[in-house]
């Protein structure tokens, strides 16, 4: 008689593996900036498959990320003598997943005639087979960090920019008002038929007039066209301290603010370094440090170009750094360039770019990561010819200061 001997399912690892929890685990790998020091876990790890395997090993090894029982299962998985080669089964079932559901794309780079992935897996072929982070890792990594920020801020929620103005749209916030030409219909039904049966009396038909037509008050709202001026120069990763990463992620957070919750407002992005150029906000995980300068009035002149194209109510600069302009481009191209000093001829430059920001009505807040007194002065003298604001911190509060000032005091002063 023929038997059936049926054993204990255990389920597969890789599938029930919260994708979420492991892009989370990966984000300080997949948004490297450059930095490199003896405690970082991923400092020697480049952009390949092979890197990622490895980062995925760290990952899985160390555990930190997930829950108990996800815990105890990796632990018996990678237990000495036991399941041998099972890990690397699921770090290989754990990238094909990544593949699938679009959280990471791959790009093989190997010699003409050799054979490409077998079956579907991501295979060993010669040649380095380097990879992309895509968008939606992207829009989940900025989620995640807004969700942080504001959590480490006490907020619960965040909406749109508020003003004393008031208008007539959707959302009621105020009293009636009387409908006059132009306004938007949302008719205040009480009030319209109050003043009718005041006029007429109670019976029927009642007979509405044009006088007797309300509609619903609500805060107008403005628009926000907004430029991130990130300094990327060499400094933002010297002196034994990150500080283009958090930029990067508060870039990524404001972005993904914006396009939630104020989806009326713009936001570009532009990186300084010994010139200056607007990278789409999507790229801004994939951007390291670059050249060792610091052109501040390249980047003004490359943000105000952007502002000019938009037609909104506020047009700002958001200036974050850590360094004294120390490069500048004349007239004929070349770039001039002193790291000694707040130079004249630079200093000077610099803020008459500044002057034209504030004759085009364009706030710069510039947000320092650091301190020397040069500096201090450098940054009131920017804010104090913009209406601006200036902040002095550190990367580790960077985003709760930017994002406290973007949603609590842009638009307030709008009359």
């Amino acid at each position: 008689m023929k038997r059936i001997r049926y054993t204990k399912y255990n389920g597969d690892l890789a599938s029930e593996m919260d994708m979420e929890d492991l892009l989370q685990a990966l984000s300080d790998y997949l948004l490297d900036s450059g930095f490199r020091d003896g405690f970082t876990r991923f400092q020697e790890l480049d952009h390949t498959l092979d890197d990622l395997r490895e980062a995925l090993r760290r990952i899985l090894e160390e555990g930190h990320f997930f829950d108990e029982s996800m815990r105890q299962k990796l632990d018996e998985i990678s237990a000495e003598g036991k399941a041998e080669g099972k890990m690397d089964e699921l770090i290989e079932k754990l990238l094909n997943r990544m593949q699938q559901e679009n959280y990471i794309s791959s790009a093989q780079q190997q010699d003409p005639g050799n054979a490409s992935q077998v079956g579907g897996q991501v295979g060993d072929v010669q040649g380095e087979v380097r990879f992309e982070v895509t968008d939606k890792s992207l829009d989940f990594l900025g989620f995640k960090t807004l969700r942080d920020l504001l959590g480490s801020l006490g907020k619960s929620s965040f909406g749109r920019h508020d003003t004393h103005h008031w208008a007539t749209g959707i959302e009621t916030s105020g009293a009636s008002q009387r409908y006059q030409f132009g306004d938007v219909l949302n008719l205040d039904t009480t009030t319209t038929l109050s003043s009718a049966i005041s006029r007429e009396g109670i019976g029927l038909p009642l007979n509405l007039e044009y006088d007797d037509l309300h509609v619903h008050q609500c805060e107008f709202q403005s628009s926000c066209a907004t430029v991130v001026l990130l300094d990327c120069s060499h400094s933002m990763i010297l002196y034994g301290e990150d500080r283009f990463t958090p930029a990067k992620k508060v870039a990524m957070a404001l972005s993904h603010l914006i396009r939630t919750q104020y989806p009326g407002d713009s936001l570009s992005l532009v990186l300084f370094h010994d010139s200056a150029e607007e990278i789409p906000v999507s790229q801004i995980a994939r951007v390291k440090v670059g050249p060792w300068y610091t052109n501040t009035r390249e980047g003004l002149r490359v943000a105000q170009r952007i502002l000019a194209r938009q037609r909104k109510d506020m047009k700002q600069i958001v200036m974050i750094t850590d360094g004294k302009p120390s490069a500048l481009t004349l007239p004929d191209g070349r770039i001039y360039k002193n790291a000694f000093g707040l130079d004249p001829l630079v200093v000077s430059e610099t803020l008459e770019e500044v002057a034209r920001c504030k004759r085009s009505n364009v706030m710069i807040n510039t947000f320092m990561l650091a301190s020397d007194y040069g500096l201090v002065q450098f940054v009131h003298k920017v804010s104090e010819m913009c209406r601006g604001k200036a902040y002095f911190t550190t990367p580790a509060t960077l985003g709760e200061y930017l994002l406290m000032d973007y949603m609590q005091h842009k638009s307030k002063t709008i009359h």
